[in-house]
């Protein structure tokens, strides 16, 4: 026979694995981080497909000017973490925009962030990157 606190000790370990085995069962399962990530990537092909595709076609509303802004502020944050966390790789591939695409949407960017030219100089200069 085990002492009575033996006895509340086992008592109170068969209730909390209760509790968490209930808990586990009500909890809906974790999307799988890889298919989600798959699903994401697929998505923002078929949306940047999308938006090559009216391009082409001479249609430039194909996104609103706010999504179109929210898309690229988006795109920065996840490239700034990502580098930030350690990956290495450019921000579009190699030679797929022309020099104007880049001057045009970099001049724009640092007016959005009330920077000039020079500012970005000095951060280059600063951090090597």
């Amino acid at each position: 026979m085990s002492s009575p606190r033996r006895a509340t000790k086992d008592a109170l370990d068969r209730a909390a694995k209760a509790a968490r085995a209930s808990r586990t069962a009500e909890r809906p399962a974790k999307p799988n981080a890889k298919a989600a990530n798959a699903a994401n990537s697929a998505e923002a092909k078929r949306v940047a497909a999308a938006i090559a595709r009216g391009i082409a076609d001479g249609r430039l509303d194909v996104l609103s000017a706010e999504a179109l802004q929210t898309v690229i502020a988006a795109a920065c944050r996840l490239y700034t973490a990502r580098r930030e966390a350690g990956e290495q790789f450019m921000p579009v591939a190699k030679n797929s925009l022309s020099a104007t695409d880049v001057m045009v949407t970099a001049s724009g960017l640092l007016r959005a962030a009330d920077l000039a030219a020079f500012e970005l100089g000095m951060w280059q200069g600063w951090t090597g990157r």
